[in-house]
């Protein structure tokens, strides 16, 4: 009989590929996750099929993570700005918090080898925002433009305030404060 799978594991593989991943991006070595993870090579082998599977996981890892922090929460009730005011709060902790994440994120985004199905998957997570930035849409907000292009706007945005964030760490607060303000600006209804 097998025995079962260690979650514990699994999960130091995934730590140890984003930290590899936002290193040296998707053609970094399994040999070095494995290594990082404090495993054997095979074991990673035991747990993803192959490095596809691997890297593919790690993508729907790292956005469940990222929804989960940005709609744990959620002030249901509240206006839509609050509530955008939220998420974008909650966006830009994780990534001031978790920097290897964001940059492998960023790698596998925009790698060929992370699946149409994975992206579809990922995206679901984003359910409760994407019902946010429609209400955008459609309330007038974005000159018209889509949800879709609503997000593009947020995380852009996002990323702007992350990249000097972490320049300057103590300044969190304020780019924090700038960047919701110029997404806000950039998306609601003059």
């Amino acid at each position: 009989m097998a025995r079962p799978l260690s979650e514990e594991k699994r999960n130091a593989i995934l730590a140890a590929a984003a930290e590899v991943t936002a290193e040296q991006g998707v053609s970094g070595p399994v040999a070095k996750i494995a290594k990082q993870a404090g495993v054997a090579e095979g074991t990673v082998f035991t747990y993803f099929a192959d490095k596809n599977v691997l890297l593919n996981e790690l993508y729907l890892w790292i956005k469940a993570d990222l929804a989960s922090v940005m709609t744990s929460g959620l002030p249901s009730a509240k206006s839509l700005k609050v509530r955008c005011r939220h998420v974008w709060d909650r966006y830009i902790e994780w990534g001031a918090g978790r920097p290897l994440q964001r940059k492998a994120m960023s790698q596998l985004t925009v790698s060929d080898r992370i699946t149409a199905a994975s992206k579809q998957q990922g995206g679901a997570a984003f359910r409760e925002v994407s019902a946010m930035l429609d209400e955008i849409v459609a309330a007038g907000g974005s000159a018209g433009q889509s949800a879709p292009f609503v997000a593009a706007i947020m995380e852009s945005l996002a990323e702007t305030a992350l990249s000097f964030i972490a320049r300057e760490p103590a300044a969190l607060e304020q780019y924090k404060q700038a960047g919701f303000e110029a997404f806000w600006g950039a998306v609601s209804k003059k």
